[in-house]
C-alpha cells in the first residue's frame, strides 16, 4: 500500500506576489550595491597605488642625504616622520649595495590589522620599489608595503550600505505588495467570494464590484453577465418546478388539490390534532345525477359543472380550510381546527344551499344540480385518515338514501357498515 501523500497548503496570491517583490527588490539592491562597491574598490585601489608611489617618492627625497652619507639614524628618523602619518604597513630604505639603512613597521595588532593586511595584499601592488637618486645617480632604493586601512573602511561602509539598501528595498517591496494587494488581489477576492457564494449557496444575486484595472473589470463584468444568466435560469427552473409540483398535487380541471395531496395533508392534520388535542371535521361531497349530465349533455358540460361546483364549495369555506377533488364528481373538505360540531354543520348547510342557484353554461343554457354531503368528526368517527374518510363516505351515502342534496352526520351504529351498499349515485 502506497503511503498517503502529504498535501501542503497552497500559498496565496498575496504571499506569492509579496515574496516576488521582496526577492526582486533585495536582488536589485544587492546587485547594485555589489557593483557600486566593486567600482569604488577599483577606483580606491588605483588611487591607493598612486598614493604609495607618491609617498615613496617623498621618502626618497627625504632620506637622500642620509643614504648618501650612510647615516642610518637620520634615515630612520626621516622615514618614521613620513611613514607614521601615512597608511603604510611597512617601509624600508636600502643603500645601493642592498644593505638596510632604515626600517619602519606599523605596530597595529588584532583582527582589524590582519584584515587590513589581507586586503592590502589582495588589492594593492606588490611592495612598491622606488630608487633614491643623488646627482642623477642611484644611491639606494625605497620599498613600501601599503596598509589597506582605507580599503577596509570602504568595504565595511559598502557592506553597511548594501544592508541598508536591502532593508529599504524590503520595506519598499512590502509597500508595493500592499498596493498590489489593494489593486489586484482585492478585486480577485471579491470575484472568488461571489463565485463561492454562487457555487456553495446557490446565491446568484451577488455581483462583482467595479475595479480600476481594465482586465479585472472586464473579467468581473463577464462574470456578472454569467450570473445574470444563471439567475434567470434558476428562476425559470424554480418556476418550472413549482408548476410541476402544482400539477402533481392539484387537479388540472378545477385547480383544487388532488387525492394524494389531500390525504397527505389529512394525515399531518390528524397527527397535529392528536398532539394538540384538537378537533377536526371531514366533509365528503358527491354531485347528484352527475352521470346523467355527462351522458345526456356531454363531457364538456360535465367539466363545466365540476368547475362551477368546485368554485362554489371553495367560496363557502374559511381561509385555512382545504377542499380537494378526490376524483370524478367526488370532493372532500377538511375543517381544522374545529371549535364546535355546529361549525361543520353550518358550513355543510351553506355548501348545499349554494347549489340551489342554476349553473350558467358557456352555450348560454343553465342547469341546476345538487350535492350530498357526509360529515365525520375527529376523533369521534375515526382516528386515522382511512377510517375518517370511510365514515364521511358512509354518511354521504346515508344522505343520498334519505334525500339527495342534503347533509348527514356519520351515525355511530353505521360506522362498521359499508355506506355504499344499495346507494344510488
Amino acid at each position: 500500500m502506497k503511503p498517503k501523500a502529504v498535501r501542503f497548503p497552497r500559498p496565496t496570491l498575496r504571499a506569492v506576489l509579496g515574496r516576488g517583490h521582496l526577492l526582486v527588490a533585495c536582488l536589485a539592491a544587492g546587485l547594485a550595491g555589489v557593483l557600486v562597491t566593486l567600482l569604488g574598490v577599483t577606483a580606491l585601489t588605483v588611487n591607493a597605488n598612486h598614493n604609495l608611489h607618491l609617498i615613496a617618492r617623498s621618502i626618497s627625497y627625504t632620506v637622500e642625504a642620509a643614504v648618501v652619507f650612510h647615516d642610518s639614524a637620520a634615515a630612520n628618523e626621516a622615514l618614521a616622520l613620513i611613514a607614521a602619518s601615512e597608511e603604510l604597513a611597512e617601509a624600508r630604505v636600502y643603500d645601493n649595495d642592498g644593505a638596510l639603512l632604515a626600517h619602519w613597521q606599523h605596530d597595529g595588532q588584532g583582527v582589524l590589522a590582519q584584515l587590513q593586511a589581507k586586503v592590502a595584499g589582495a588589492l594593492l601592488e606588490e611592495p612598491v620599489n622606488l630608487p633614491v637618486q643623488h646627482m642623477g645617480r642611484q644611491v639606494g632604493h625605497v620599498e613600501l608595503v601599503g596598509q589597506g586601512g582605507s580599503l577596509v573602511r570602504f568595504l565595511l561602509s559598502g557592506l553597511a550600505g548594501i544592508l541598508l539598501c536591502a532593508v529599504v528595498s524590503a520595506l519598499l517591496a512590502l509597500y508595493l505588495s500592499r498596493r498590489v494587494f489593494s489593486d489586484i488581489i482585492r478585486p480577485l477576492r471579491h470575484l472568488a467570494s461571489v463565485a463561492h457564494a454562487a457555487r456553495r449557496e446557490r446565491s446568484f444575486g451577488r455581483r462583482v464590484p467595479q475595479t480600476q484595472i481594465a482586465e479585472l473589470n472586464e473579467l468581473g463584468n463577464d462574470f456578472n453577465a454569467l450570473l445574470d444568466e444563471l439567475e434567470a435560469w434558476q428562476s425559470h427552473l424554480q418556476s418550472e418546478n413549482a408548476s410541476l409540483a402544482h400539477q402533481a398535487s392539484h387537479d388540472s380541471l378545477t385547480g383544487l388539490p388532488n387525492r394524494a395531496y389531500f390525504e397527505g395533508r389529512l394525515g399531518r392534520c390528524l397527527h397535529s390534532a392528536a398532539r394538540l388535542r384538537e378537533h377536526a371535521a371531514l366533509l365528503f361531497l358527491d354531485s347528484d345525477h352527475f352521470k346523467q349530465i355527462n351522458d345526456s349533455l356531454g363531457h364538456a358540460v360535465g367539466d363545466e359543472v365540476l368547475v362551477s361546483v368546485a368554485a362554489r364549495v371553495r367560496a363557502q369555506l374559511r381561509e385555512h380550510d382545504l377542499v380537494a377533488r378526490l376524483g370524478g364528481d367526488e370532493f372532500a373538505v377538511l375543517l381544522a381546527p374545529l371549535q364546535a360540531r355546529e361549525d361543520a354543520e353550518r358550513i355543510a348547510e351553506k355548501i348545499v344551499a349554494s347549489m340551489q342557484q342554476p349553473i350558467q353554461l358557456d352555450d348560454g343554457n343553465s342547469l341546476t344540480t345538487s350535492l350530498s354531503v357526509g360529515i365525520a368528526f375527529y376523533p369521534d368517527d375515526g382516528r386515522d385518515p382511512a377510517s375518517l374518510l370511510n365514515a364521511a363516505d358512509a354518511a354521504m351515502y346515508q344522505a343520498k338514501r334519505k334525500r339527495r342534496g342534503q347533509w348527514q352526520v356519520a351515525q355511530p351504529e353505521r360506522r362498521a357498515v359499508d355506506g355504499r351498499t344499495g346507494a344510488q349515485p
